[in-house]
């Protein structure tokens, strides 16, 4: 049996982390903040989880690299566990989302390409004078 592994197939918060792909302190937040259900309780008090806590961390994990808010992936979850779901649900989300990466993609573009076109202005010489400190102070007016 690994050093980790307890009886009834649980593992460590260590091995919860590992396994999953989080760290530990985030695993202890989605914990608290009740994403997902309490750890069980070793005889010494750790926290120990089971391999269906551990596939659920790495669910998490999936959502959250691909941008899903905490609030958005609780409802995934909630999907995910209900056989009896309507697939038009998970897909709403996900549009949903899609539709949120899109403003974002823009914003971020425009915020790109004014600071590319103030790095064109700058002479980047010894010369004091520079576009880029002209408008960040413009601004702060």
């Amino acid at each position: 049996m690994n050093v980790n592994e307890h009886a009834g197939g649980l593992v460590t918060i260590g091995e919860a982390a590992s396994r999953s792909g989080m760290a530990a302190k985030t695993i202890r937040f989605y914990e608290e903040i009740g994403l997902i259900g309490p750890a069980e309780r070793l005889a010494n008090r750790y926290r120990a989880y089971s391999e269906k806590d551990v596939h659920t961390l790495r669910f998490i994990h999936r959502a959250r690299s691909l941008g899903f808010t905490l609030k958005d992936i609780s409802a995934l979850l909630s999907l995910y566990h209900d056989r009896r779901r309507a697939s038009r649900e998970v897909k709403r989300l996900a549009l949903e989302h899609v539709e949120a990466l899109d403003r974002r993609i823009a914003e971020l573009t425009a915020i790109r390409n004014t600071i590319a076109g103030l790095a064109r202005q700058c002479h980047g010489d010894e010369r004091p004078e520079c576009p880029i400190l002209d408008e960040l102070e413009a601004a702060a007016h």
